[in-house]
């Protein structure tokens, strides 16, 4: 686990724009069987996920389609939560960071660390409003 007064920040910087963090196996599971569009947010304390995947997410926020509810766990702090949320990933490996698009509790949109590694927020906000487009009412 790493320290929580190091990945406050990290955990402000997506609570600030109104994503809930899920912090149990049961919290996870509640927001995975609401109905419409759930993105889980998968954090982490890696540069592309302060660099990239991040800031891709408060952009994609300013986008007129959005999912119904935005949500995150945070990997290598709430291991349980984390892995729980990974179970509706599969057949995805787990990555960090990594987010996951629910529609009525199925995947319908995953971008995993390689999708984001080496891009600019722009180009994650932009995968992510594309999905919205397609999937978000």
């Amino acid at each position: 686990m790493y320290d929580p007064q190091l990945v406050q920040p990290f955990r402000d910087e997506l609570t600030s724009v109104g994503v809930a963090e899920l912090l149990d196996e049961s919290s996870v599971d509640t927001a995975m069987r609401e109905p419409g569009t759930t993105l889980v947010f998968v954090n982490s304390v890696c540069g592309c996920a302060a660099g990239s995947a991040r800031p891709g997410l408060r952009l994609s926020m300013m986008h007129g389609k959005k999912p119904d509810r935005v949500v995150t766990v945070f990997a290598g702090m709430e291991r349980e939560a984390t892995a729980r949320a990974r179970d509706y990933f599969k057949p995805y490996r787990p990555s960090s960071p990594q987010i996951a698009l629910m529609k009525d509790g199925q995947l319908v949109h995953m971008i995993q660390r390689q999708d984001i590694e080496g891009k600019q927020p722009d180009a994650v906000a932009h995968n992510l409003t594309a999905a919205y487009d397609e999937h978000c009412s």
